[in-house]
């Protein structure tokens, strides 16, 4: 049951809308006056329905401290301008005096329909934030919970954001979430992928092209820059923008501005910029292949994501959300990953990161022959020298106790092993490939190695 109010001064008029309402089973409030309509509290109701002419005023002066609750307008004047005055000021809709008993049922039941849809998804997106602070990012451990921080302190400015990590990784998920918390969430977003368009087209794809502008261009062209106007264009793999296209873009992030391939006059361009890159760019411009002062406009805010290895227990957690959406897709029932399949998860090293673990779930539910998928079915491969015991790497990740805990390797304890470990492969491995082996970041395994008295075995110079 709704509760609607009905503001008309017209008795026999106010009596047809509520007798006709009440039989649809809603519950109907009346006010004849619009003095006394703004006595009473707006947000008591579902729905205002008021004529547009009432004394001491318009109707439509409802519509701002109605807030939230749609108000629908009813008028004998029913011109076409006096409809549109209505909408501009906020009105949900409008019905012409004397109404049709039907239309006003169907109006009223739409109106209604579309509130309560749009309560249902402002609860329902409520929950989906309590639970992942950035919506379409599953992850709770530090680094992705210190990523979440950043992405809310940076999406609603309008700084340029470079996000770093490895293929794979999601980088278009963080840019998708910083477009949808900014003030341009309603504009469009561009993404395009640099590493994906010919050299000799990648000009003309960002920036456009006049006709006539090369063999070919036989109409003008809006550029893919030129479309984001307004909203954000997100430029992924830039690693992979030729030199010539990076001093154009150099341009859009100092001046606000492009110039079409072939045309003489620039344009003004209102654009947020998000680019991504697995490569160092910071490198790349230290040997000339990338523009130095382009990588410094880029860089004013970096995003890092860490790779799928990196995360601990937000494997689990990814398999199992990708799991029940691979299930539903292929119209299988609910399937499960045992206790072996899921240590095998986290031992493995995931090069393609979350790209891969989703492939690896789809797999393991086609080719599972019961309701448990094993790590057979996700043809998860892992060579001994990845097999370190699980214990191992959750007590690696989590602050350690004053008891060492028992490993299932014999009698040796967490510290035994890991000093055990670094100590046979630090001859053949580099830090970044210990760290990997371990499952633990390079930050980790340095604050261990200072813990331990492990030194760092020193390169020894070749005569």
């Amino acid at each position: 049951m709704s509760r609607i109010l009905v503001v008309e001064d017209e008795k026999i008029i106010r009596q047809a809308v509520k007798r006709l309402l009440e039989r649809q089973g809603h519950e109907i409030f009346e006010a004849e006056s619009l003095h006394i309509a703004k006595e009473l509290t707006f947000s008591d109701y579902d729905m205002i329905i008021s004529d547009l002419r009432l004394p001491g005023g318009n109707g439509t002066e409802l519509i701002e401290p109605a807030g939230d609750v749609p108000v629908l307008i009813m008028t004998s004047y029913a011109s076409l301008k006096s409809a549109v005055d209505a909408m501009k000021l906020g009105a949900v809709d409008y019905i012409a005096k004397p109404f049709d008993h039907e239309e006003m049922s169907i109006t009223v039941e739409r109106i209604l329909k579309q509130r309560n849809l749009s309560r249902s998804n402002e609860v329902l997106q409520n929950e989906i934030e309590k639970e992942y602070p950035v919506t379409g990012i599953i992850g709770s451990c530090q680094p992705m919970m210190k990523l979440f921080s950043k992405i809310s302190k940076v999406a609603p400015t309008d700084a340029t954001v470079l996000i770093q990590g490895e293929s794979g990784t999601g980088k278009e998920l963080v840019a998708r979430a910083l477009h949808t918390q900014s003030r341009r969430k309603d504009a469009p977003m561009i993404s395009v992928n640099c590493a994906a368009i010919p050299e000799t087209l990648i000009e003309s794809e960002l920036f456009g092209h006049e006709k006539g502008a090369f063999t070919g261009a036989a109409t003008l062209r809006l550029g893919l820059v030129e479309a984001a106007d307004g909203g954000t264009l997100f430029l992924d793999e830039i690693g992979e923008l030729p030199l010539e296209a990076q001093a154009r873009l150099l341009r859009v992030l100092q001046e606000g501005e492009i110039r079409r391939v072939g045309s003489v006059q620039s344009r003004k361009v209102d654009v947020r910029l998000i680019a991504a890159t697995h490569r160092n760019l910071k490198e790349l411009a230290s040997k000339g292949e990338f523009r130095e002062d382009l990588y410094y406009r880029l860089n004013v805010l970096e995003l890092h994501l860490p790779a799928l290895r990196e995360r601990g227990q937000d494997l689990i957690e990814l398999a199992e959300f990708m799991l029940e959406r691979s299930c539903k897709k292929m119209n299988r029932s609910m399937m499960s990953l045992p206790e072996s399949t899921r240590r095998s998860i986290l031992r493995y090293q995931w090069p393609c990161n979350v790209r891969e673990l989703e492939n690896a779930i789809e797999r393991g539910v086609i080719l599972a022959d019961g309701d448990e998928i094993t790590s057979a079915d996700m043809a998860i491969d892992i060579s001994p020298d990845q097999a370190v015991p699980q214990t191992l790497k959750e007590n690696l990740l989590e602050p350690q106790t004053e008891n060492p805990v028992e490993t299932n390797q014999g009698d040796l304890s967490l510290d035994d092993y890991f000093m055990h470990f670094v100590l046979e492969n630090e001859d053949g491995m580099n830090e970044t490939d210990l760290a990997r082996k371990l499952g633990v970041s390079r930050k980790c395994l340095w604050e261990r190695r200072q813990r331990l008295g492990i030194p760092r075995k020193k390169a020894t110079k070749s005569n």
